[in-house]
C-alpha cells in the first residue's frame, strides 16, 4: 500500500483501464487542483474538461452513463457539488425506482478541502458527507480516510451491477501527511 496520493493515482489508473471509462470535470484536462496530479496514467482521450457549472456536469456524467459510459465524474471540493444538488438527490438517487432497477452508475469524486498550509476559506473546506446520506438513500458516499480504503473503494465502486453511483469523499489535507 502506498500514501494517499499515490492510491488516488493508482485508483484513477485502474478506472483509466476500463473501456468505458470517461473522466471529466474541472481541472481534468488541465492543472488547476490537487486531483488534476492524480490523473496522470489517464489518456487525454479519456478527459473531458468542463466549464464550472456544477448541476450541468452532472447531468452530462448522468447522460453519459445511459449511453453506456462509466463516468468518473470530478468536483474538486464538496462545496462545489453542492451545486449540483438538484442532479444528485432528484435524478441519479431517484434513478433506480424511476428506471426499475436499470439505472447506470456514475462514480462521484469530491473532496473536503485542504486546511494546510493554508486554509482557503469556509467556501472551500465543507464535508456534507453525512446530510448526503440523508438526503439520497440510494447512493453510495464513501469517506476515504485512509490511504488503504482508496483503492478497494474505487474499485468497488466500478465493479458494481446493480446501478448504484457512489460519491467517493477525499481529504485534501490527507494528501501531503498520509
Amino acid at each position: 500500500m502506498g500514501r494517499y496520493r499515490d492510491e488516488l493515482t493508482r485508483a484513477m489508473e485502474m478506472l483509466a483501464g476500463l473501456p468505458s471509462s470517461v473522466f471529466l470535470g474541472q481541472a481534468v484536462a488541465y492543472p488547476g487542483t490537487a486531483m488534476f496530479g492524480t490523473l496522470e496514467a489517464v489518456p487525454e482521450s479519456k478527459r473531458i474538461e468542463l466549464p464550472v457549472e456544477e448541476d450541468f456536469q452532472l447531468g452530462v456524467s448522468f447522460g453519459l452513463a445511459f449511453s453506456g459510459y462509466l463516468p468518473i465524474s470530478i468536483f474538486p471540493r464538496w462545496n462545489f457539488l453542492l451545486l449540483a444538488t438538484n442532479q444528485l438527490v432528484n435524478h441519479l438517487d431517484k434513478a433506480q425506482e424511476m428506471m426499475k432497477g436499470q439505472a447506470p452508475k456514475v462514480i462521484i469524486r469530491t473532496s473536503i478541502g485542504s486546511e494546510r498550509p493554508l486554509h482557503p476559506g469556509p467556501q472551500h473546506t465543507g464535508d456534507f458527507t453525512d446530510a448526503f446520506r440523508l438526503l439520497a438513500q440510494n447512493i453510495n458516499f464513501v469517506r476515504l480516510d485512509e490511504p488503504d480504503q482508496i483503492f478497494p473503494a474505487y474499485q468497488e465502486a466500478a465493479d458494481r451491477d446493480d446501478g448504484v453511483s457512489t460519491v467517493l469523499v477525499e481529504s485534501g489535507d490527507f494528501y501531503g501527511e498520509k
